[in-house]
């Protein structure tokens, strides 16, 4: 197609409607018209004509079509972008007409880890629950994909270890506390009782560790090298943290988790931290958000009672 053409806002609220920009964002999204009409329950026939309404009024190309599929021009990539923010807003204002209506109700996406899920997330998701019993919380566990489902408006903000400095200029980081790195055991542990250690005592014990790609593995393991020590590997590799504290209560394993994971929802009384001071001992905590992206009432209020979950750890900061 030719360079696009001027239009008014008067022409854009003519031609260019709603349903169109869903099927659109709908169609990026799958990569392919077909898989696109499957999952959106709408005709082919049917994508295929909104697709070419868009882009005869906008006069550009939004897909390149290829044998494998589709993928945005530059231009689809502007319109993606417009669109997923025009639905994230509309959304955002009804959510305010609901809270507005009934502040107690309404519903926050959050994404985070699997550890921080079951431990620092859950206790504020428990005790803003008990407060406002009709909030609905969708809590998220996709570590690879969190940066991008916020980037496109499917959540409302992460809360996430910083392991790098965020470089992305469109992201902001608030930070709560230090997550502090422990070594741990079940309390029936030979090594539960012992005043002082080493990691050099505990390098050839069986440990129970997170699996390939985790930042608590990578910490483990770069623990061991800067003591000098050659770690053969962990003796079980489990993701869930669920099942690496399962595990601690047998007494034979150790582990290497947050501090935060054995404080919340509730203290632990079956593990034991030990004295062993690790290299690689800390890990910030905070919200990730979108900047210039204003969150719903009811995220705003989940931050507010995650600030106050954070205040007693920030307090024990060094």
């Amino acid at each position: 197609m030719g360079s696009a053409v001027q239009v008014s806002d008067q022409h854009f609220g003519r031609r260019i409607k709603l349903q169109d920009l869903r099927i659109f964002i709908g169609v990026v999204h799958a990569g392919s018209m077909g898989k696109a009409a499957r999952q959106l329950g709408i005709g082919q026939p049917n994508i295929s004509v909104s697709i070419a309404n868009l882009e005869r009024t906008l006069g550009v190309s939004l897909l390149d079509r290829r044998p494998q599929g589709v993928e945005p021009t530059g231009y689809g990539r502007a319109l993606l972008d417009c669109a997923t923010a025009i639905f994230d807003d509309l959304r955002q204002g009804l959510g305010k007409i609901r809270f507005l209506a009934d502040p107690t109700a309404g519903e926050v996406r959050i994404g985070t880890t699997a550890v921080l899920g079951a431990s620092f997330v859950a206790a504020t998701i428990d005790r803003l629950s008990k407060r406002y019993p009709r909030v609905t919380f969708n809590v998220v566990h996709r570590p690879e994909q969190l940066l991008r489902e916020l980037s496109e408006r499917r959540l409302d903000l992460l809360v996430t270890w910083r392991l790098i400095p965020i470089a992305d200029e469109r992201l902001d980081f608030e930070h709560l506390f230090d997550d502090r790195l422990v070594v741990a055991v079940g309390a029936h542990s030979r090594w539960a009782r012992r005043r002082a250690l080493e990691l050099a005592d505990l390098v050839n014990e069986p440990w129970v560790l997170p699996a390939s790609g985790s930042w608590l593995l990578s910490a483990a393991i770069e623990s061991f090298r800067m003591c000098g020590l050659d770690f053969r590997g962990a003796t079980v590799v489990a993701g869930l943290p669920d099942t690496r504290i399962s595990l601690l209560a047998t007494g034979r394993f150790l582990t290497i988790l947050p501090a935060s994971v054995l404080r919340f929802p509730t203290k632990r009384q079956g593990i034991k931290v030990l004295p062993v001071e690790l290299p690689v001992s800390r890990a910030p905590v905070g919200i990730v958000t979108l900047k210039n992206r204003a969150l719903s009432p009811v995220a705003q209020l989940f931050s507010e009672y995650a600030r106050e979950m954070a205040k007693p750890l920030a307090k024990h900061r060094e």
